[in-house]
């Protein structure tokens, strides 16, 4: 234990000390202050080379003011075993944070959506997503949270004294609650004739031809959400037969309840899609243009670009506001290779890796993304400064075609460093006023 001289405890030492002590831990919360609850979805119920796409609104999840550190999740049985990827592939969850009338009865209440490449959001005018601060189009990935296979390898904690603050009463409208939606997309691939295309979402493996809403699906798109929404199959082996079983999406939430030491990040996600177009607003604005998958042409059709098999999608992304990376991860499906997001210079924001299974127990699946490496660097040592253009590429092995990828990006960005926030929100604090009349 260290002690320290009686001293160090006169005002202005104090504020010496408080200002200037580093980041890393000052006013962060400790683990005995960290509060953890473990959650199961609705269940959902798929049989071999079945397709579950569900959203359930009005998830139990943490209420009150309070800072998010975490949230993993993962496929799980009636039994609570984990579910191999090589059995049901999570090809993704997503969870979204919205607004619901304190008045309107869940139950009673039909809650409409609108579907936006498999993601959809909530459509009814009495609800209100609350997005993140991304910089795509509309509702166009504007969830909090979302993986895919890679979820039991990829960390999600926000370290000390940051956190993803949620509930503020002063932010919810009056008359509304906050609640929260989970989107779990899971395909069953016992017994099918190509496990990977059928993860892949390949349509002639789902023998469709029209998408979800009936309507006609275009020619040259080959594999995607298109094809392979809820209650759709992929072929069987000729005689295969198995059981149908019920599954669980298993999701651990951790958090601490708010306090003014805690710094808000927002949440950033980027897709190596994106591309600028003028808005229809006939102003001559312009909006970005997620499509949130692309399809990877294999390298054998001589599209090697200079780059082998190995095949690279870039885009430039500028970033209104900026501020300190804290954390930043990518997400990619199988036969991602690695994903890096560059400042304007072209130095390297954060690099993340895919790390692939060698076995088949959970969370070691062979030849499937079980991870990807995280960015935690060091708080103040990253920054993006405001109207910042951002080049994000997305590498993904053309040894052999691929449908329906994503390149993501996940970024968690402060606007403030620690002492910077302190010093903001302690200005009306009777403290710093006796400070400052000493110090005067």
């Amino acid at each position: 234990m260290r002690f320290v001289s009686p001293e160090l405890f006169s005002p202005l030492a104090i504020l010496v000390l408080i200002l200037g002590t580093p980041c890393s831990c000052a006013f962060g919360k400790t683990e005995n202050n960290v509060k953890s609850a473990v959650f199961l979805s609705p269940k959902f119920e798929l049989g071999p080379g079945s397709v579950a796409n569900k959203y359930y609104d009005d998830v139990d999840f943490p209420r009150g003011h309070i800072a998010l550190k975490s949230f993993n999740a993962e496929v799980v049985d009636e039994a609570g075993n984990p579910v191999p990827l090589h059995e049901t592939y999570l090809h993704h969850w997503v969870v979204v944070r919205y607004y619901q009338p304190k008045d309107v009865s869940h139950s009673s209440y039909d809650v409409t959506h609108e579907r936006y490449d498999g993601h959809r959001i909530l459509h009814d005018s009495d609800y209100i997503m609350v997005r993140n601060s991304g910089i795509c189009q509309r509702n166009f990935l504007g969830q909090y949270y979302g993986l895919g296979s890679e979820t039991r390898g990829t960390a999600t904690d926000v370290p000390d004294p940051f956190g993803i603050v949620v509930g503020n009463l002063a932010e919810i409208p009056e008359g509304y609650e906050e609640k929260w939606m989970i989107n779990v997309h899971a395909i069953d691939t016992r017994g099918v004739v190509d496990k990977m295309g059928c993860t892949e979402c390949k349509c002639d493996l789902y023998n469709v031809t029209e998408d979800k809403h009936g309507k006609p699906i275009r020619e040259d798109y080959k594999g995607g959400l298109y094809c392979c929404y809820d209650d759709t199959h992929c072929r069987l082996r000729e005689g295969f037969e198995g059981p149908k079983r019920s599954l669980y999406l298993r999701y651990t939430v951790k958090w601490v309840d708010w306090d003014k030491f805690i710094v808000p990040v927002k949440i950033y996600i980027l897709d190596v899609t994106d591309t600028l177009k003028i808005s229809d607003d006939s102003k001559g604005n312009f909006e970005h243009d997620c499509l949130t998958e692309y399809e990877v042409q294999s390298c054998s059709t001589g599209l090697k670009d200079g780059n082998g098999c190995n095949h690279v999608k870039r885009t430039n992304l500028p970033m209104q506001k900026g501020g300190y990376v804290i954390y930043g991860v990518a997400h990619q499906h199988s036969g991602g290779t690695g994903s890096t997001l560059y400042g304007q210079d072209g130095r390297v924001i954060c690099s993340s890796i895919p790390s692939y299974g060698k076995g088949k127990e959970a969370g070691n699946e062979a030849d499937y993304i079980v991870g990807m490496s995280t960015c935690y660097p060091r708080p103040g040592s990253v920054k993006i400064i405001d109207g910042e253009t951002l080049t994000l590429e997305s590498n993904y092995s053309s040894s052999r075609g691929h449908t329906g990828v994503m390149g993501l990006f996940y970024l968690l960005v402060a606007e403030q460093l620690p002492h910077q926030h302190f010093r903001h929100s302690s200005r009306s604090s009777s403290f710093f006023t006796n400070i400052n009349s000493i110090i005067d």
